[in-house]
């Protein structure tokens, strides 16, 4: 989040996952009932409830201080038949699918600074680029 403009100097938030043991990154469990997907297999929703994540303006600066906070999200694909491939052999990299609409709402809090935002509603929520399916890269590419 910046306060305008967007460049580094106004940057007042910035919400991500917190290094798992493990060394990854930007990555969250979703449990079973978080993902939902229509009969038809058309309609995909992720969504996902409390979230820890951290506060860090300053990101990735190493001495940036990160403040835990909570996040919540629903994120809804929905498939619009077209397809879409992209295959680069020399960059071990595949995507098969199809062309997608999707929209978003969030929202976040950083309690210890009563700070809180929430986005505007799903269905006044629109991407300019969505796609769904299948993605293979590194050692499981094979051409």
């Amino acid at each position: 989040m910046f306060r305008r403009p967007a460049v580094p100097a106004n940057q007042i938030h910035d919400f991500h996952l917190p290094i798992a043991p493990s060394g990854l990154y930007w990555v969250v469990p979703v449990l079973e009932r978080g993902l939902t997907i229509s009969p038809d297999e058309n309609t995909f929703t992720l969504e996902i409830q409390n979230v820890s994540v951290v506060d860090q303006p300053r990101w990735p600066a190493l001495d940036s201080i990160a403040t835990p906070a909570r996040m919540n999200f629903k994120m809804v694909w929905k498939s619009t038949g077209e397809p879409v491939k992209y295959d680069d052999s020399s960059k071990r990299f595949r995507f098969t699918g199809t062309g997608a609409s999707c929209q978003l709402e969030a929202e976040v809090e950083v309690a210890s600074i009563g700070f809180s935002w929430k986005s505007d509603p799903l269905n006044s929520s629109k991407a300019d680029v969505a796609i769904v399916g299948e993605k293979v890269n590194g050692r499981y590419y094979e051409s």
